[in-house]
């Protein structure tokens, strides 16, 4: 039995190395985690915050005259937001986890 557990944990480790890549741990031996975001410039980045906060306010306030008068022209670039959001889903982990429910559906079949 503790060699087929023993099988198990290895096939967990693999798919975690193969799929666990948008959390990566921090470097300095903290238990936080870190995700990376493919940005063009310090410009988008700058783009990407005012927009998101623009975004929060209006969902907030739900009155556009809380934005100060000089952005009120500007709009929030929402696909921007959602480009971001899209590089921060963690699609590689469900696929894991899709697997894993596979393994313990036929492990549970084996019983």
């Amino acid at each position: 039995m503790e060699s087929k557990e023993t099988k198990i944990l290895e096939n967990l480790r693999k798919l975690t190395a193969r799929y666990c890549t948008t959390l990566n741990l921090s470097t300095d031996k903290t238990e936080f985690h870190t995700a990376k975001i493919e940005l063009v410039d310090y410009y988008e980045l700058g783009c990407i915050i005012t927009n998101m906060l623009k975004l929060c306010i209006l969902a907030l306030d739900n009155e556009v005259h809380k934005i100060d008068e000089a952005q009120k022209s500007s709009t929030i670039n929402v696909s921007l937001i959602l480009e971001t959001v899209l590089q921060m889903f963690p699609l590689d982990e469900f696929e894991m986890l899709s697997e894993i429910n596979e393994i313990l559906i036929s492990d549970f079949k084996s019983v």
